[in-house]
């Protein structure tokens, strides 16, 4: 099985922590269309007629576009891929954009979950961070979505940010545990060059959180989770009743997957390919029959190095006979030899065949990634 990605460049603003490509220039949204169908008419045979399980319409804000242009762009993904009759689409939202009718426009689409962005359930750090929604909207749109038949629902929160008090964090993780919600997922601040954060911190306007505060905030998201009923099945992702992401799942099981729309990435087993990020020059490679991508061979290593890179942040782990079967025996002796300082230290767990980071090896869970992979 498959998954299509689809990036929606679109905000009617721009959030301050944001590094994701985006441009609030929404009337390039008909031209975009244009070429994104374009691709999914060019891209048709990437995946080789693998059946798709997975589809993902991410940003940006992709609930800046109109239900009826939603649709097209599913209508034609139907019909160029063979899609499972229980795919899993998700839809990324902001919560203002979700009123009732909206919401039932897109469920009689198929969109059959929601992944919103909440960032904060207090009004202050929402209007810090320049979102465009408030608290209300944020609990709203979700009671609203569940009377509209959805059940399976995501919410996206934020933690470390400047000036987070503890007990603010836990109104937040309160406020989700209130909700009728099956998946969080929750990041702590990372302050990213190019955007507005990044700017004033390094000014000196902004404060970053101390780094005790960011400890202890992470500490009370797992115990808080745990505690009402969230499996945490990747560093920054929780779940009630096994519902993960199959989406976001298929990318850490080394799954392949097609991205579609600028700055979007692609995977077919064997080599990488990436969009240009730019709506205008997306735009123009289409109208002028010119390359929109680039692309690279994945060599033994860089193989090696994405299987670790992406599964030891899971619950599923790094498996020494996978490593063996997939890599060779070289690298499962390299993987052996390089992981037992973290056995020893107890920032990673070892069960039978399995390796995972312990709730201590999450703190530092770059530096063990880092140090695991072949350079």
């Amino acid at each position: 099985m498959a998954g299509i990605y689809i990036h929606i460049p679109f905000c009617r603003q721009k959030c301050y922590y944001c590094d994701f490509y985006k441009t609030v220039n929404t009337s390039r949204i008909s031209k975009f269309l244009d070429a994104l169908k374009r691709e999914i008419h060019e891209r048709k045979n990437y995946i080789n007629s693998i059946p798709v399980e997975t589809i993902y319409l991410g940003g940006g804000t992709p609930s800046v576009l109109k239900a009826k242009e939603l649709d097209e762009i599913l209508n034609l993904i139907h019909k160029k891929f063979v899609v499972a009759n229980d795919s899993e689409i998700t839809l990324e939202a902001n919560p203002d954009d979700l009123s009732e009718d909206y919401l039932k426009e897109i469920y009689r689409l198929g969109i059959n979950r929601l992944s919103v962005g909440v960032q904060s359930f207090k009004d202050k750090y929402l209007q810090a961070m320049n979102r465009r929604h408030n608290s209300k909207q944020a609990i709203n749109c979700v009671e609203n979505a569940v009377n509209t038949g959805f059940s399976n629902i995501s919410l996206d929160l934020i933690y470390g940010l400047p000036g987070l008090k503890n007990e603010d964090w836990k109104y937040n993780l309160d406020q989700v545990f209130q909700l009728p919600v099956q998946h969080l997922s929750a990041y702590h601040l990372t302050y990213h060059d190019g955007t507005a954060f990044y700017a004033w911190l390094k000014k000196g306007s902004l404060k970053q959180l101390d780094e005790d505060d960011s400890i202890s905030q992470f500490e009370m998201l797992i115990e808080q989770t745990q505690n009402n009923g969230f499996e945490q099945y990747e560093i920054s992702n929780f779940a009630k009743n096994k519902m993960y992401s199959k989406h976001n799942s298929a990318y850490w099981l080394g799954k392949k997957y097609l991205g579609l729309g600028p700055s979007s990435h692609s995977f077919n087993g064997s080599s990488r390919q990436w969009n240009i990020s730019h709506v205008e020059g997306y735009v123009s490679a289409f109208e002028q029959n010119k390359s929109y991508f680039e692309q690279e061979v994945l060599t033994e290593n860089d193989k090696f190095n994405e299987y670790i890179l992406t599964r030891i942040r899971t619950i599923w782990g790094v498996s020494k006979q996978e490593i063996e079967g997939n890599y060779g025996e070289d690298k499962a002796s390299y993987f052996l030899n390089t992981v037992q300082k973290y056995l020893i230290s107890k920032l990673v767990i070892q069960r039978s065949d399995v390796f995972t980071l312990s709730k201590k090896g999450m703190f530092v869970s770059d530096e063990i990634m880092t140090d695991l992979m072949i350079i």
